[in-house]
């Protein structure tokens, strides 16, 4: 399959690397399927948590409830709030088999 002139074959460009992530993941991996370790961290945040650590306490927050949204502050000193909609849409549900078909006429 040729790509069309001008159009990239890649428009996201490379992945972002995220080592520490994947180290993360190989260490989870090599637990395995018992996640006495992963619980234990997790217990062990609550519990910071529960003695008054604020980092602790945010962490356990934005995991649950996501991050709070952040004001954009302009030249002129006024804060906007910045509000995002993210909308997904099913184009087609099934693949059809038939290349020619327009995604409106299921």
């Amino acid at each position: 399959m040729a790509f069309e002139k001008g159009k990239s074959g890649n428009p996201g460009g490379r992945p972002k690397a995220k080592p520490f992530r994947d180290a993360l993941n190989m260490e989870l991996a090599a637990i395995g399927d018992d996640h006495k370790a992963l619980r234990a961290m997790a217990k062990k945040l609550i519990d910071r948590g529960m003695k008054g650590d604020l980092a602790a306490i945010n962490v356990v927050a934005d995991r649950l409830d996501g991050k709070p949204a952040q004001a954009i502050e302009n030249s002129e000193g006024e804060v906007f709030n910045v509000v995002s909609r993210i909308e997904r849409v099913i184009v087609r549900a099934e693949n059809t088999g038939s290349e020619g078909s327009e995604a409106g006429n299921e």
